[in-house]
C-alpha cells in the first residue's frame, strides 16, 4: 500500500509522513527531498536556476518512479504536487493507494510559514505577514479542487503530530 499525504506547504506533511512511516513500518518518501537528492541541490536553487515548469516536469517524473514501486509507503507530496498536469489524477488511479489531506487553516499555515519562508522558494518575496496570508488564501481557493479530493481530510490545526497521526491510524 502507498499513502500519499498532501496539504498546503506548512501543513506537516513531511513530520506526519517520517511518524506514520516509523508506525506503519513503511518505506518513507518525501517528494522534495527526493527531487533535492536527484539534482544534488535546494529546491530553492532549482527554482532558481532551472525554472518552476523544470522543477514540475521532474517532480511528476519522479512521482512516476514511486507510482511503479511496488514497495509498501508513505509518500509526501509537495504542496503542489496534486494540482499540476494529472498527478492526482494518476495517483488515484493506482490499486492499493490513499490519499489523505492534512487540512491546516490560513492563520495555522500563516504562523507556521513566516517564521520559514526564506527556506519556500514560492514565498521567499512576501515582506509581510499580510502579504503570505493573502498569497495563501488564493492558493488554498486555487487548490483546494484537488485537495478535497483525498480519500481522507485530517484537520491538523491545534493538534500534536502524535494526535494527528493516531487519528490516521484509526481511520485507516
Amino acid at each position: 500500500m502507498k499513502i500519499f499525504l498532501t496539504g498546503y506547504m506548512g501543513s506537516g506533511k513531511s513530520v506526519i509522513g517520517e511518524m506514520l512511516a516509523k508506525k506503519l513500518n513503511y518505506k518513507y518518501v518525501d517528494l522534495d527531498d527526493q527531487i533535492e537528492v536527484i539534482q544534488g541541490k535546494s529546491i530553492n536553487a532549482i527554482f532558481e536556476s532551472k525554472g518552476e515548469l523544470f522543477f514540475r516536469k521532474l517532480e511528476s517524473q519522479i512521482l512516476d518512479d514511486i507510482l511503479e514501486d511496488t514497495s509498501n509507503m508513505i509518500i509526501s507530496l509537495g504542496g503542489g504536487t496534486p494540482c499540476y498536469g494529472n498527478n492526482f489524477e494518476r495517483i488515484c488511479e493506482q490499486k492499493d493507494t490513499k490519499s489523505i489531506y492534512l487540512k491546516a487553516s490560513i492563520q495555522t499555515l500563516t504562523d507556521r510559514l513566516f517564521v520559514e519562508k526564506i527556506h519556500r522558494p514560492v514565498i521567499s518575496h512576501l515582506e509581510t505577514r499580510e502579504a503570505l496570508e493573502e498569497f495563501i488564501r488564493k492558493h488554498l481557493f486555487e487548490r483546494a479542487y484537488y485537495y478535497s479530493q483525498s480519500d481522507m481530510s485530517i484537520t491538523v490545526d491545534e493538534k500534536t503530530p502524535e494526535t494527528i497521526v493516531a487519528e490516521i491510524m484509526e481511520r485507516l
